[in-house]
């Protein structure tokens, strides 16, 4: 019984322990404003005089302190007195938040726009952001002078809008956030609007192709704007798309594009990396001939069930960052062998790379580690790296005219072109398979003609392999 109570007291001791540790931690978030929060804002934004007048309040803050990002264009920030609360957390160099109860706060500042409001004309990242946090829902308002004529577009929904007698008064919400703006004089304006899409186009759009539309998969259902025109400049914003031709198959693929970009991070990694993702999460091929090709090479190879898990494992990634080496992680779990096949994609700039699947275990010759001599198993033969290895086994190596060439002082071999035979020291020796295969520029060696030709044995075990010559054997 005192054994019981002496290790309940422990345990408790442990509990509390744990727990305060994790409360101190948790506070130091809150003052620190390390911790990740959701937010509701709204913008009220009025043109005038070659600027954008914005008033931004942020609805829904936690209670712990919220560091502030203003535009790199911004000028004059500051409190925006909406009642007597709406700047009591607002720090005097107007930088964050503090911690406070109070959950709204709002600020007023000014984006000028050099020469005023020109047509097509798109304005990057000009809202203020916090740090750490994420806007879930956003209201904007816009208002312009009634003599300017045109359409503000930001990717959310468009509400509504109204040419009154003085101003044009236009009205967005929705999910998510907002940051970008875009501007154009004369007639486009939304032909359609779905809870996905906003389609704006200055002619009314052919029913076949909004038909069309209610047969598409998309990853989400955040919003998002297609703009028929060419875009004015570079867009790193997944809320506006601009096509300007309208099919679609364009409106899928830019759009589920749009949402992987928005969906996952990718680092260093090629545009047909992110379409081959897109292929697997809607079940469908999707973007350039690449992208294609690496899909289908996978399908061929993997069966049902690790086609099944492949899918499985891209739509449970979550937030770690994504990039060629990654993926190849991920596929060598699935396939349960070791693979480099995006890095090797994304470094073969023409044309796809072979999918190989890589022996890890190090290679000796005559006790000796060599660290640039590697093993790949390929359409079920085991390839050792020529160029690298057979130089170890006192041979010189190179392409030449007529075909791969391997000599020694009295040994002297020509792999040519055209399969079926090998020279052997100036004679001719028909073959059924292939002594050197070329795979993308590397030389290989199969495993039984090494030992055949070359007169090595191979000891394998679980770590290592070992190449042996003859002085050895």
């Amino acid at each position: 019984m005192k054994f019981a109570l002496s290790f309940f007291s422990i345990l408790v001791l442990i509990i509390s322990g744990t727990l305060f540790f994790q409360y101190h931690a948790y506070s130091s978030d809150l003052e620190t404003g390390i911790g990740d929060f959701h937010y509701s804002q709204e913008i009220e934004i009025v043109y005038r005089e070659n600027s954008l007048d914005i008033r931004q309040h942020f609805k829904n803050l936690p209670n712990q302190k919220v560091k502030i990002k203003w535009p790199e264009k911004a000028t004059n920030p500051s409190c925006f007195i909406e009642n007597e609360k709406s700047c009591d957390r607002l720090s005097d160099e107007v930088s964050y938040f503090a911690k406070g109860e109070t959950k709204s706060q709002s600020v007023s500042y000014i984006i000028p726009i050099e020469g005023g409001l020109k047509n097509k004309m798109l304005l990057q990242d000009v809202f203020a952001t916090l740090i750490n946090g994420e806007a879930s829902y956003s209201i904007v308002h816009i208002s312009t002078d009634s003599k300017i004529n045109g359409q503000w577009i930001t990717g959310l929904p468009l509400v509504g809008q109204q040419q009154l007698s003085l101003v044009n008064y236009t009205m967005f919400r929705g999910n998510g956030t907002v940051h970008d703006l875009y501007w154009q004089a004369g007639k486009l304006k939304v032909q359609e609007q779905t809870p996905v899409l906003s389609i704006y186009a200055q002619q009314a759009i052919p029913n076949d192709f909004l038909k069309s539309l209610e047969n598409l998969q998309f990853l989400n259902d955040e919003h998002i704007a297609i703009i028929q025109e060419k875009s004015p400049v570079p867009v790193h914003d997944e809320r506006l798309l601009f096509l300007p031709t309208l099919t679609a198959q364009a409106v899928e693929q830019e759009v589920i594009l749009s949402q992987i970009k928005s969906q996952y991070t990718f680092v260093d990694s090629p545009e047909w990396l992110l379409e081959v993702m897109a292929s697997y999460l809607v079940n469908d091929p999707i973007g350039g001939d690449k992208a294609k090709k690496i899909v289908k090479t996978l399908n061929d190879y993997m069966t049902d069930s690790q086609q099944q898990a492949w899918q499985d494992k891209l739509k449970k990634l979550g937030d770690d960052p994504l990039s060629p080496k990654t993926m190849d992680e991920y596929l060598s779990q699935v396939l349960d062998a070791k693979t480099s096949y995006f890095t090797l994609n994304a470094a073969q700039k023409d044309g796809t790379y072979p999918l190989l699947f890589e022996d890890s275990r190090d290679v000796y010759v005559n006790d000796v580690l060599k660290e640039d001599v590697h093993v790949i198993l390929y359409e079920g033969q085991a390839l050792y790296t020529a160029d690298t290895l057979l130089p170890y086994l006192g041979y010189t190596v190179g392409e030449g005219k007529n075909g791969y060439y391997v000599n020694s002082e009295h040994r002297t071999f020509r792999f040519p072109k055209e399969p079926g035979f090998y020279v052997f020291n100036q004679r001719r020796y028909p073959t059924i398979s292939e002594p050197i295969i070329k795979i993308a520029n590397q030389y290989y060696v199969e495993e039984a003609w090494l030992q055949r030709l070359f007169l090595v044995e191979l000891q394998k075990k679980e770590e290592r392999i070992q190449v042996l010559t003859q002085e050895q054997q």
